[in-house]
């Protein structure tokens, strides 16, 4: 196991799609445990594959990850998750491991229900809302090669883009 680079924005990884797994292996395992390990390091809920430079369907989510007592965490991990149904909306303030020095208000689905696989391949199923459903809704989002920065009003967009590039640029 190996704490993961995290790509910021704008890195153009960052908008790549991501393949499916089709293999599930002990070497996925350790790419999964790999991302848990450092999301935690980096004090974050949730991590797709691709913010790793990871071009595979697979998302870690703990929303106890920054609990001091590591035995009260709870990691999910999601293979190949999909959006099979939502309802509802609610608005909530997002951050983004890859997304730094912003956060901003996002409208989401309330309550979905996602078909995945474990890391075993096998399918399941889980109905999430509350933080679940809007974290798992923000990484499959990543997956696709979309930003929670995307779903920004457009001239807020533009301006939260422009920053950040220059932020980027500055630190380069």
């Amino acid at each position: 196991m190996a704490i993961l680079e995290i790509y910021t924005f704008p890195e153009p990884i960052l908008r790549r799609k991501t393949s499916a797994v089709t293999v599930f292996d002990q070497e996925l395992a350790v790419t999964v445990e790999s991302m848990l390990q450092t999301m935690y390091v980096s004090i974050g809920i949730g991590l797709a594959a691709i913010q790793t430079g990871i071009l595979k369907r697979i998302v870690v989510i703990d929303l106890k990850s920054g609990e001091e007592d590591v035995s009260l965490r709870e990691p999910h991990v999601f293979i190949n998750p999909k959006i099979v149904e939502q309802s509802g909306t609610t608005v909530s303030e997002e951050g983004c491991l890859s997304v730094i020095e912003f956060r901003g208000e996002i409208e989401r689905a309330e309550k979905i229900i996602v078909e995945y696989q474990d890391v075993s391949g096998k399918t399941q199923e889980m109905a999430a809302e509350d933080m679940m459903s809007i974290c798992l809704q923000h990484e499959i989002d990543h997956l696709n090669g979309v930003l929670f920065i995307d779903h920004l009003p457009l001239l807020k967009q533009k301006m939260v883009k422009k920053r950040l590039t220059k932020l980027a640029k500055a630190e380069a």
